[in-house]
């Protein structure tokens, strides 16, 4: 039991876990920001051209409900409340949209770090040194020497 504890721990405390768990925190708190763009601001313009008091109340429905006399409710209706999914869907589009902006800037980063880094080690490698006439005569003595 332990060795499991002390198994856990180190995965646990693993930097990348750590990163991991800040990610699903900020994540959803972004999911909340993402959501409430979608109910306050994009629903209601949505509604505006569907002409409908609330988007989310979009529905098909397949048997209307049964009514008694006094107006109470005896069989409820069937329908297909369509709204919420879309909607959902419009939260989804905005997610995946704003990660794939998140993640596109990060490789357009990451490239550009990398080309630094091979601009730099082309700058730091160490020059050739220019042949002089001296060092072209030394060649040329060298191998008249091994003839």
């Amino acid at each position: 039991m332990r060795k499991f504890l002390n198994d856990f721990k180190a995965f646990a405390l693993k930097g990348n876990i750590l990163d991991m768990a800040v990610g699903v925190v900020v994540g959803g708190a972004f999911g909340k920001i993402v959501t409430s763009l979608v109910n306050d601001i994009i629903t209601p313009l949505i509604s505006l051209l569907t002409g409908r008091v609330s988007f989310t109340d979009l529905k098909w429905v397949i048997n209307p409900a049964v009514y008694d006399e006094a107006g109470k409710v005896i069989q409820a209706e069937t329908a297909l409340t369509y709204g919420n999914f879309i909607q959902t869907i419009i939260d989804f589009l905005i997610i995946a949209f704003s990660i794939f902006v998140v993640i596109r800037l990060m490789m357009n980063a990451q490239k550009r770090m990398e080309a630094l880094k091979k601009k730099e080690e082309i700058e730091e490698a160490p020059a050739e040194p220019e042949e002089t006439e001296i060092s072209i005569l030394k060649e040329i003595r060298d191998s008249l020497k091994k003839d």
